[in-house]
This record gives structure tokens, sequence and C-alpha cells, in this order.
């Protein structure tokens, strides 16, 4: 009987600890092998982005009314050195006012498709033109066990697991298996959930790739949550139970 409160002490400790499934990313890497990514990602555009369109001409001069206004004047480009300023926002009815074009739908179009939109109509003017976009105002937002910050995408691309190595990665009280993502589209809010621990589930998983504004949150451990001081769910309750009892047996076995 002596020894029964020893056992359970060092049972409540082995439950406490992280076992290598919670802490190792990637697990059955090996069923990936020849996976081909049907997920070609590529941005859409949408109410609110802000796209920087750069029109570009053997003859630059050709070109000059279809580019931004200049630092100082007023317009559809805005002017200053913020690229923010010097875009195009795309307004609530998914329309830019560009130069020479006028009013030009592009939500719900990829990037990619409004280049060859604007240049195409560009090129009725000038037979060379050559259409580039970015967004400027792709940002996503990461909270938890990461630290808080807001990272910049200037490529348009970018996945949950460069967004972890872009942050410094996932912390120990981190939980890996249950990350976040909240998404808004057209004014209504989704939400997904990725498992880095899980090979198959992160690169097959509809939310790998990230979109401008969305939340990314890691949620602290069960450890991470007891050790604050708080009891979430049943498991809290049995574990404070368990200590209490083997606390009783030990004092009464002295």
């Amino acid at each position: 009987m002596k020894k029964y409160p020893l056992l359970l002490l060092i049972g409540f400790l082995i439950f406490s600890c992280s076992t290598k499934k919670e802490i190792v990313y990637f697990h059955d890497i090996e069923e990936l092998e020849g996976y081909e990514n049907i997920m070609e990602y590529e941005p859409v555009i949408e109410p609110n982005d802000v796209l920087r369109i750069n029109v570009s001409s053997i003859n630059e001069e050709v070109v000059k009314p279809f580019q931004p206004p200049t630092q100082g004047s007023q317009g559809g480009g805005g002017g200053g050195q913020n690229m923010s300023l010097t875009g195009y926002l795309v307004d609530p009815e998914g329309k830019i006012q560009f130069p020479v074009l006028g009013s030009v739908e592009v939500a719900g179009l990829k990037r990619s498709e409004v280049q060859q939109k604007l240049q195409g109509e560009i090129r009725n003017f000038v037979t060379d033109a050559v259409v580039d976009i970015r967004i400027v105002n792709f940002k996503v937002t990461v909270l938890g066990e990461t630290g808080a910050t807001r990272v910049e995408v200037s490529d348009g691309r970018i996945t949950v697991p460069e967004l972890i190595a872009e942050v410094g990665d996932i912390s120990y009280d981190g939980r890996r298996q249950n990350i976040l993502v909240i998404r808004e589209k057209d004014g209504v809010k989704s939400y997904g959930r990725v498992d880095l621990t899980d090979a198959n589930d992160v690169f097959k998983n509809p939310y790998y790739y990230l979109k401008q504004n969305d939340i990314v949150y890691v949620e602290p451990t069960y450890r991470a949550v007891k050790s604050a001081g708080f009891f979430t769910s049943y498991q809290g309750i049995i574990s404070l139970g368990t200590t209490i009892i083997s606390m009783y047996l030990l004092i009464n076995s002295l």
C-alpha cells in the first residue's frame, strides 16, 4: 500500500509530459511520396484589396497615361511613397478606377486573370504593353504560442508551415495538432484547422495556402493551460482529483 501513492504520482507525471507525436512535425511523410500538389494556389482579388499595377513598354512614354498619378497628385492611384497609397483600391463593388480605361471589375478574378484582362485592353492602345500586378496589402495575422504579429506577403503566396517559420516556430507550449485558421470571404467568416504533426493533413488541407487577411491562432497545450491555473475540461478536474487523492494517500502512509 505504501507504494501505491508513489505509483500514482509517477503515472501522473508521465501523462503530464508531451509525447513525440505532439512535438514532431510531418508524421507519416512517406505516404506523400509522389503526391502531386493539385492546389496550384493563386490569390483571388477581393474588395478592399490594394493593387500595385505597373504597365511597361519598350517606349515608356507611350504607357505613361496608364501609370498611377505621381507623388502629390490626386486620383485613383493616390500619392506618396507608401505602396498602399500608390496602389489601386478595390471598391466594395469589386472595381478599380484605372487611367484611360475607367472602371474595371477585378474582384473574384485571380491575379493573373486581372493582368491578362488589363493587358488585353491596354494593347488596344499600346501593342507591346506588359502588365504586372501585386497585392500590396496581403497580410496574415498570427496569434498565440508564436507571439502576436502581422506578416506581410510580397509575392501573394504563403503556406501555414512557411508562416510558422517566418514567426520563429511554435513554442514548446503550443499545440501543433490544432492550428486554427480564421478566414473571411464576402463578409462571411469561416474557419479550418491544420495538424502540423500529420503530413497528410498539412499538405492536403484546404487551408494549407493562406489568403490575405487570414488569422492564424496557435492555442496553448493542456499543460500550459493547467500551469496557468485554469481547468477548461473534465481532464483538468480529473487531474486535480488524482493529485489530491495521491497526496492524501501519501500522507496517510507516513
